[in-house]
């Protein structure tokens, strides 16, 4: 890995802190619990992302907890690191209906191009339900959007806890049935679909993929779930011991996440259908790829959500990376680094992407 010097070592942290897709936590989440040391943590994390982790511990662990009272300056974040987009890519800013009784929703389309017969992709960001915005991903987008030769449509949903499940997920079903409704002047090919995101925007992409499901309006050929928030009670009323959930989102955040976004008391017996892992039924979902670490908090969630749909004899392929932590694929884009890890999990998933679009 290149040298980090002291204003890289800043800007990893703010970038940990604020970047998509991860938000500003508490100490807590960022540093390791109890019983178990920062250096002991690192220990479990892989050789590549060892000076990585090293540097979000120690600008994490002084950051505020993640509430109502720091969730603005959560939003907020520093514009002045995310990328600007690629000028080869073309993109473009729109509104669109909401669904019935719903407010206008914002889409970003990337790669349109009208008239051909291409993938797309509907893209949810992440951002623990409670923050991130669509344009701080855009040039991540276009360059998969260009890798693939696809179009993508990304929503700017609304977020926790100003508004509850029930309204972000009708603002990414109206972004999907307008992707299908317009695939003419997208230049897409509505039997190759798929839904993608990370971390709450994996589990905004698992979601749409169930409600799109049950109401058999848009068919999804795919859905590709970057180490996806799907279950409420991890971290909660599921014990998850170190070095699992020490690094960048722990259980305090992912309670705030996932109160904001339920509006109830995460782990609760009876849990709204906004739960990805508490449907009753995983038949006929559509094939999956999902990717995580090996100590990110959302593992256990991810592999027994794969098991499921490999049991429903859905198409699955899952991903583990040894020793990886939340999010750790997004820093070093942010940064410049170039990791042999971290392009393998990236790879992987384009990969996935392409023989989804193939078939």
């Amino acid at each position: 890995m290149a040298e980090l010097n002291r204003r890289t070592v800043v800007q990893a942290g703010i970038a940990a802190a604020f970047a998509a897709p991860i938000t500003a936590q508490s100490a807590a989440s960022a540093s390791a619990p109890a019983g178990l040391s920062d250096a002991e943590v690192l220990g479990h994390v892989h050789p590549q992302l060892r000076a990585l982790a090293a540097q979000v511990q120690a600008v994490l662990g002084k950051a505020p907890p993640l509430s109502d009272v720091t969730l603005a300056q959560t939003r907020a974040g520093f514009p002045a690191l995310v990328k600007p987009p690629l000028a080869d890519v073309p993109w473009s800013e729109t509104r669109i209906p909401g669904s019935t009784g719903q407010p206008a929703v914002t889409v970003f389309v990337i790669n349109a191009k009208p008239g051909q017969s291409r993938p797309a992709i509907l893209y949810t960001h992440g951002g623990g339900f409670v923050s991130g915005r669509t344009k701080d991903y855009l040039f991540s987008l276009q360059g998969m959007a260009k890798t693939l030769d696809c179009a993508i449509v990304a929503v700017e949903y609304r977020l926790a806890p100003e508004t509850r499940w029930s309204g972000s997920v009708e603002d990414n079903y109206a972004g999907l049935k307008w992707l299908h409704a317009n695939s003419g002047q997208l230049g897409v090919d509505v039997r190759r679909i798929a839904v993608m995101g990370e971390s709450a925007g994996g589990g905004h992409a698992a979601l749409l993929a169930i409600v799109a499901r049950d109401r058999g309006e848009v068919p999804i050929a795919f859905q590709c779930l970057v180490y996806p928030m799907l279950d409420d009670r991890t971290g909660i009323t599921r014990r998850i011991d170190p070095p699992i959930g020490s690094l960048v989102w722990g259980p305090a955040a992912n309670r705030y996440g996932w109160q904001s976004f339920l509006g109830q008391a995460p782990g609760e017996t009876r849990a709204p259908p906004a739960v990805p892992a508490r449907i009753k039924s995983v038949v006929g979902l559509p094939p999956a790829w999902i990717g995580v670490g090996s100590i990110d908090l959302f593992v256990h969630e991810d592999i027994e959500y794969a098991g499921r749909l490999i049991d429903a004899n859905i198409p699955t392929e899952l991903v583990v990376v040894p020793g990886a932590f939340h999010g750790f694929d997004s820093l070093p884009e942010i940064l410049g680094l170039s990791i042999p890890v971290v392009k393998q999990f990236n790879d992987a998933k384009i990969t996935a992407l392409r023989n989804a679009f193939a078939n």
